[in-house]
Order: C-alpha cells, then sequence, then structure tokens
C-alpha cells in the first residue's frame, strides 16, 4: 500500500481549513485516512499551522511520501530538516 502525507480540506465554502493526513494514494481527497498529524488556516492571520513533530518523523521513517504542499508545510516546521538528519547518522 502506498502511503502519502497530504492535506484534507475541511471548512466552509471559500473559507478553506486543512488537515494534514496520512492516508493511502488510492484513497479520495476527503475520504478515509489512517492519521492526523496537525492541521493548517491559511485564512488567520498569521498563518495557523500546527504540526506533531514525533508523529510526522515516524512516518517519514516509514516510507510515507509528502505531497508537494506537505512537504513545504513540513520543511516550514523544521520536520524535513530532522528527518534528512536522522537519515544521515543512520
Amino acid at each position: 500500500m502506498a502511503v502519502r502525507i497530504r492535506l484534507k480540506r475541511m471548512g466552509a465554502k471559500k473559507r478553506p481549513f486543512y488537515r494534514l493526513v496520512v492516508a493511502d494514494s488510492r484513497a479520495a481527497r476527503d475520504g478515509a485516512f489512517i492519521d492526523t498529524l496537525g492541521y493548517y488556516n491559511p485564512i488567520s492571520d498569521p498563518v495557523e499551522l500546527e504540526i506533531d513533530e514525533e508523529k510526522a518523523l515516524e512516518w517519514l521513517q516509514k516510507g510515507a511520501q509528502p505531497s508537494d504542499t506537505a512537504k513545504s508545510l513540513l520543511s516550514k516546521t523544521g520536520v524535513m530538516d530532522k528527518f534528512a538528519a536522522s537519515r544521515k547518522e543512520g
């Protein structure tokens, strides 16, 4: 099963709110998911971004592939740097 870290859209019309989730790559965008890693609110000022770093690192080490947007958000919180550092150590 190919597992991806991606965004799940929530919120009202024209008021997007996203959850960062781990899901099977074949599942629908807002369909079934395996685990929730955090959330992203682009509407608020400043932007709200909350990610559980431990869970995210665990899923990345298990082989989950982040989407382009998820990778960008993980980079902003420093998770991708920690993941790259852990790969170089081991």
